[in-house]
């Protein structure tokens, strides 16, 4: 029996891409590729969500990338207020669950800055019930640490727990730990699978 909801939160419970904000400002593909190299397809982008290094750190480390775009690396990420969207179904989802019994955490590869200047967009987060961003215990999907930490925390029995998230290998860690796993695509295609392993979605 399914007794927690595990969400993770970019592209599930909020959308969260950072290449429609580079496109915000007006960079047009081969540049938006040319940033996206630099910051988060660099070797450095899990130390970013992970929380290791300051937000100088960070930049410094990302414009070392490139250093012929440093402005533009600066531009991008002083400003991240218009990465994340919250889903509209967010919250009721997440009412609707817990008036029905469910426990609602979240499981994110959610970086400092974004969380703090995204606060809005993140509105929801005060109606579950717990969760681990990756940032503040310095653990990222799909380390097993960050699995391990979340059963630990909230004492979770993997078999009653069901994990959302809209990339695959992160599926694969919850699973080795016998948590059941749903590819995240729409709402409904989610509320589908949750009904068939019997949550009343």
């Amino acid at each position: 029996m399914i007794t927690t909801i595990i969400f993770d939160i970019g592209n599930v419970l909020a959308d969260f891409t950072w290449r429609e904000h580079f496109a915000s400002f007006g960079y047009d593909d081969a540049m938006i590729e040319r940033l996206a190299a630099a910051t988060i397809m660099s070797p450095q982008w899990n130390e970013y969500d992970r929380g290791l290094m300051s937000d100088q750190e960070i930049e410094d480390a990302f414009i070392s990338n490139d250093p012929e775009i440093a402005s533009d690396i600066h531009k991008v990420l002083t400003d991240v207020k218009t990465i994340v969207r919250r889903n509209d179904y967010a919250i009721p989802w997440i009412k609707e669950l817990k008036n029905k019994g469910y426990r609602c955490l979240y499981l994110s590869n959610f970086s400092r800055k974004a969380e703090t200047e995204c606060a809005q967009a993140l509105d929801f987060l005060p109606y579950m019930d717990g969760g681990i961003l990756s940032y503040q215990d310095k653990v990222i999907k799909p380390m097993p640490e960050i699995y391990q930490l979340l059963i630990d925390r909230y004492d979770l029995k993997p078999e009653e727990c069901v994990f959302m998230d809209d990339t695959p290998c992160n599926l694969e860690g919850a699973e080795k730990f016998g948590i059941h796993t749903i590819h995240f695509r729409t709402q409904a295609q989610a509320i589908e699978e949750l009904r068939a392993m019997g949550v009343n979605a």
